[in-house]
């Protein structure tokens, strides 16, 4: 199909439009950018960029040094002496109503968060909330409190114990896989 000298200016002009508003669309993003990552340059691509890379870098240096803050607050401190206690360190404190309890390690402890969430079963504790971290150490926070049946006579001391029984556990299964392995 061929097209005549008229078809094709129109062609022409539609294609030059939608260049026009793709550099458009990429201005508005180039601006949206530079407004998200509080950049004081305007209009220059490379500054906008250079701007938003110093950015995240800056906000992984953030979350790093509150990952450092959170180990810190949870005792799992780079100042414990690992070697001298392999087992990952447990924390049960109690509150108004429930447990906090927090497990951590400095290694990643595959695993681990199965059996302890397993020993809370059995014990009968509900998580109300958690949070964990598995990557490069082992850290676990939860809220938990009894179910109904024995809410009365957990306490802490029978969280921490069942806790500490499923880290032992986990230990002895997890020597025999490496064991295996060799």
């Amino acid at each position: 199909m061929k097209l005549n000298l008229d078809q094709e200016k129109m062609v022409s002009r539609e294609k030059m439009k939608m260049i026009k508003r793709g550099r458009l669309h990429d201005q508005n993003h180039l601006q949206l950018l530079g407004s998200i990552t509080n950049s004081t340059t305007t209009g220059n691509k490379t500054s906008i960029v250079m701007g938003a890379a110093k950015y995240i870098k800056d906000l992984k240096h953030k979350v790093e040094t509150l990952s450092e803050g959170i180990m810190n607050s949870t005792g799992c401190t780079s100042t414990t002496n690992y070697h001298q206690n392999p087992y990952p360190m447990v924390t049960v404190n109690t509150l108004e109503k429930g447990f906090l309890v927090r497990v951590c390690s400095e290694e990643s402890c595959q695993g681990l968060l199965v059996s302890v969430l397993e020993a809370f079963e059995d014990i009968g504790l509900n998580v109300l909330q958690a949070r964990a971290s598995c990557t490069n150490n082992f850290q676990l926070e939860v809220i938990g409190v009894g179910n109904e049946e024995n809410e009365e006579i957990m306490d802490a001391q029978m969280v921490k114990w069942a806790v500490s029984k499923a880290i032992n556990n986990w230990t002895e299964s997890s020597s025999h896989v490496s064991e295996d392995q060799d």
